[in-house]
């Protein structure tokens, strides 16, 4: 049989459907494609595959492209829901205080450190007029060693605080403020 070019807008009124039709089974790869950009079809040929796509559908035998494309739907859809599942685990975990947030863990250590800043520069202030009063350089070395150790002694009693971690993830979430909502409302 001769082979007839045919453009998408024929192709569509011979099957009476949209162009948009064709050109989605056309990506589907149900109907065979002469030319991609602007789309042209073997007439003879993209019958003989449209029908044949037809029957196999009433026979509930539909091709594995369109199946193709559904399952990616459904695989699409399952990583999406598997990853909001990750995500409310991920939340949990840190309510809980299993987990903390990078930036929490940064402001945290950043209160320590203004801390200990704190205490080294009030360190002068504190020796000065001792260490002018210290009778030779042994002592006034044994006053700074004795404040250093004080700091750092000082410095040996910092702890975790997990309570400290969830009163910051409560804020982040807006539930201190309604937390302290809810107890104005009860006295």
């Amino acid at each position: 049989m001769k082979e007839s070019k045919t453009c998408t807008a024929d192709v569509a009124i011979l099957f009476g459907v949209t162009e948009r039709t064709i050109q989605q089974l056309a990506k589907d790869g149900i109907i065979p494609v002469k030319k991609k950009r602007p789309y042209e079809f073997d007439l003879y040929e993209a019958a003989q595959e449209y029908i044949r796509y037809l029957s196999e559908k009433v026979q509930g035998r539909e091709r594995k492209t369109s199946g193709t494309v559904e399952s990616e739907k459904l695989r699409a859809e399952t990583d999406f829901k598997r990853s909001k599942a990750d995500m409310a685990a991920l939340q949990l975990k840190e309510l809980e205080g299993k987990m903390h947030r990078s930036e929490d863990v940064e402001a945290m250590t950043n209160d320590l450190v203004y801390s200990i800043r704190s205490m080294l520069l009030a360190l002068p202030g504190r020796l000065a007029m001792d260490i002018v009063e210290a009778s030779n350089a042994n002592e006034a070395s044994a006053m700074i060693r004795k404040e250093c150790h004080a700091i750092l002694n000082e410095l040996s009693k910092y702890t975790y605080d997990p309570n400290e971690y969830q009163r910051r993830v409560r804020d982040r979430a807006g539930w201190n403020k309604i937390m302290e909502d809810e107890a104005d409302e009860e006295s």
